[in-house]
């Protein structure tokens, strides 16, 4: 008997602790749990991950308390509509006038015998610059010569074969050849001649200028460049002089796309010297057709007075195109408008703080400036003194950085 209540009380308690360990490790409770804490554990990095993106792309900001406005002497504004003026400011740079810049050559091989005149010297329409010796020259002159003895010769034939005829001493048929042979020569004397007229040669007047060759300067202007000297043996066509008329000079410019629309040719220009202090009107002569495929701007071209030989080639300049006044939707004063990391600002008020704001410019006259993008009507911001506001962010980014 007590046998059998011992072997009870066994499987008993053996029963109890199965189902003990039965209920505290149910399958699938453990994986509960994992999936709880991942479940958990994703948001939060998620929100990791966004806090860090915000503070990256996140405008710098500083703060400013009314007080500190007044004292700095910072004034705020309303961003909103504005009538520019009809200015547009563009850089520049001087250059030659190309339909008055001529590339003096020597039509005939040659030596150099003379030389009078040097780069920088200012010369006279018709003056001598330089004298070659050219054996081509001597034959076309020589030919020029025979063919004007032969005409002359063949003139004096026909006069007086047609005297003859006319006292009939003398048959027709003689007349005529004469005639024929008179009309031929001056043909051959007249070609040998606009040959040499053709070289820019003038006929010899005696047999020692044969071989003589002139280079003169066919306008007035100054030597910008010589290219021989005496003893030179030059070719055909070689380059001698480059002859400019400084009297007026162009001022390239390179017109971004968006403005062309309000450019037209005839419109004056303010042009100013960037190395020192001169300053003159121009007009503008010729706006390009194309759209350059890396700079997205076209090329202008001013036409600009040079009386006194100021403006030099290859001075740069800074030019205000004088154009229609224009309204647009938002703009601010010019000295609103800030850099920060290279790029152009506005410091917009956002309650007790500025907020560094980026924007895209587009046109301005000597007061204010467009602001195409990053600024809405309507929107306060730093109008002047905006410096201070842009020191003070300089100043704590430099802290935050310590």
């Amino acid at each position: 008997m007590n046998t059998k209540i011992s072997i009870a009380a066994v499987i008993a308690a053996g029963l109890l602790l199965g189902a003990f360990i039965l209920r505290g490790h149910k399958p699938g409770e453990a994986a509960h749990g994992d999936d709880h804490d991942h479940a958990a554990e994703a948001p939060a990095a998620a929100a990791s991950a966004t806090a860090t993106t915000t503070a990256t792309v996140a405008a710098p900001r500083t703060r400013f308390s009314d007080e500190q406005l007044r004292h700095n002497g910072v004034l705020l504004a309303t961003a909103g509509p504005a009538r520019l003026q009809g200015q547009l400011q563009l850089l520049g740079e001087v250059a030659l006038n190309q339909d008055r810049h001529l590339s003096l050559t020597a039509r005939l091989a040659g030596r150099v015998e003379a030389v009078h005149a040097s780069a920088g010297d200012r010369v006279q329409r018709g003056q001598l610059l330089a004298v070659i010796s050219s054996p081509a020259l001597a034959d076309q002159r020589a030919e020029l010569l025979a063919a004007r003895q032969r005409l002359a010769l063949a003139q004096a034939t026909h006069e007086r074969e047609k005297r003859l005829w006319e006292e009939r001493i003398s048959a027709e048929q003689d007349y005529l050849a004469a005639r024929q042979a008179w009309q031929e020569a001056d043909i051959t004397a007249q070609a040998a001649q606009q040959k040499l007229a053709a070289l820019g040669a003038a006929p010899a007047t005696d047999a020692q200028g044969l071989a003589r060759l002139e280079i003169r300067a066919p306008i007035a202007g100054a030597i910008v460049d010589r290219k021989i000297t005496v003893g030179d043996v030059m070719q055909a066509d070689a380059p001698a002089f480059q002859l400019a008329d400084l009297s007026t000079v162009w001022v390239e410019l390179a017109v971004p796309a968006r403005e062309l629309p309000h450019l037209q040719e005839g419109m004056t220009a303010r042009v100013r010297a960037s190395a020192f202090e001169a300053e003159a009107d121009a007009r503008l002569a010729y706006i390009g057709s194309l759209i350059g495929a890396q700079s997205r701007s076209a090329v202008a071209r001013l036409v600009l007075p040079n009386p006194r030989g100021l403006w030099r080639p290859g001075l740069p300049v800074t030019v205000a195109l004088r154009a229609e006044p224009a309204n647009v939707p938002v703009a601010v004063p010019l000295e609103a408008l800030q850099t920060l990391d290279d790029a152009p600002v506005v410091f917009v008020r956002q309650g007790q703080t500025f907020e560094a704001r980026r924007v895209e410019t587009g046109r301005r006259d000597d007061r204010q400036v467009e602001i195409l993008t990053g600024l809405r009507a309507g929107e306060r911001f730093a109008a002047r003194n905006s410096f201070v506001v842009k020191a003070d962010l300089g100043k704590a980014a430099a802290e935050h950085a310590h």
